[in-house]
């Protein structure tokens, strides 16, 4: 009796710290991903002004030497200049950035710059290069100054309707939402009623072995990875819709639901033939009973009773296809842009952090993560109306 007692309580304390470990591991993925994703919204890239100098032995910046500088110089945000002495080719020289401090952080580099035979370049909205040439030709020295990006407004990045993020430093992701929105709405209304009647047919018409045979292929081809589906599509769907539409791409809209929805469609059928299956069998009888035919129980009975299930599978469709990123990015043309036509290129939120993630940093960096914490609401929002259905319709599937 001691053995089995001591054995059940161990095992009880096991599944406890596995289930804490693993509840709390997401709650802290969920967490991060939201302050790094809400970070930019409220607070600015940095609060002061970087020099970044490049190739100098000694330089003087607002009165203070410095030897062999390396890394960032920091000078306060509110600066009204930066005054540079420093030498150069043997001469001493003096560069002056004339600046113009505002509210939060905000600070902007008054045009043009004297920089006597020096480059003045802008990498960026941000960023403003001065370059001298060395005693080497290749060896230039580079002063670098970077202002303080301000805390970026959360209605721009929602609603803005350009994304540029190196140059113009705007991240407007609302032609990224609409065009997730459209894919995956396209991908449903070509895919579900094909999923449907493929889920109805096989659970009311087909024998149970030939129905047995079917659901394990279909179910094959929801374990295919995206990417195949995605290479299907490139190899397949775009040729093809460029040669009937006679466009100069066939990298569009159309091809990203036309991929999507055969991506969708296994897991559709797969969950809702169960759904149509878990119809109580005196359903149909009562039905066929009463003189309707085999269709019109189908139809009438076994459909309207799982009604809620098949919804909630619709809706989990939408949700993978919300997510879904290789297969798009192959297919979908990646143009972030206002579309007119389902012939044209869009780009899905999650394309645009697949696509960016691995170059990106700071603040573009930062606005890669708002835009996973909108796809996360976006797929919280799709769960809660799961939820939502499956209470009001008061059924378990």
């Amino acid at each position: 009796m001691l053995p089995r007692r001591l054995t059940d309580t161990v095992f009880t304390w096991l599944f406890r710290v596995f289930s804490f470990t693993g509840v709390a591991a997401l709650g802290a993925i969920v967490v991060f991903i939201f302050v790094q994703g809400i970070q930019p919204f409220f607070v600015p890239a940095a609060k002061t002004i970087r020099l970044y100098i490049e190739r100098f032995d000694r330089i003087t910046i607002n009165g203070v030497n410095y030897e062999n500088p390396q890394g960032f110089i920091d000078v306060p945000w509110d600066s009204k200049s930066i005054s540079v002495q420093f030498m150069n080719r043997g001469e001493e020289r003096n560069l002056t950035f004339s600046l113009v401090p505002e509210k939060n952080y905000r600070t902007a580099i008054v045009r043009p710059i004297e920089a006597g035979d020096g480059t003045v370049k802008f990498p960026d909205a941000y960023t403003c290069t001065v370059s001298y040439p060395g005693t080497v030709a290749a060896l230039t020295q580079n002063i670098t100054v970077i202002l303080p990006e301000p805390a970026y407004s959360f209605v721009k990045f929602l609603g803005g309707m350009d994304w540029r993020p190196t140059y113009e430093k705007l991240f407007g992701i609302f032609p990224m939402i609409l065009g997730s929105i459209f894919a995956c709405l396209g991908a449903l209304l070509l895919g579900v009623p094909i999923a449907i009647l493929c889920a109805l047919f096989m659970s009311e018409f087909l024998p149970a072995k030939a129905a047995g045979v079917l659901r394990g292929g279909v179910e094959l081809l929801a374990g295919i990875p995206s990417v195949v589906y995605g290479f299907f599509g490139l190899m397949v769907i775009v040729p093809a819709i460029k040669s009937v539409f006679k466009t100069a791409s066939g990298n569009s809209l159309l091809a990203a639901v036309i991929v999507l929805a055969i991506m969708i469609l296994p897991t559709i059928i797969a969950v809702s033939e169960q759904c149509l299956r878990a119809v109580p069998r005196s359903r149909r009888e009562a039905s066929l009973a009463l003189g309707a035919s085999k269709m019109q129980t189908a139809w009438h009975v076994v459909v309207p009773h799982a009604k809620s299930g098949v919804l909630a599978v619709v809706i989990l469709g939408f949700s993978r296809a919300v997510g879904e990123t290789m297969a798009v990015i192959l297919v979908a043309g990646n143009s972030v842009q206002l579309i007119k036509s389902p012939l044209e290129g869009i780009r899905t939120l999650t394309a645009t952090i697949a696509l960016e993630m691995g170059y990106a940093s700071e603040r573009h960096s930062q606005m890669l993560f708002g835009v996973g914490v909108v796809l996360l609401v976006m797929v919280l929002i799709l769960n809660g109306f799961i939820l939502l259905v499956r209470r009001n319709e008061g059924e378990d599937v």
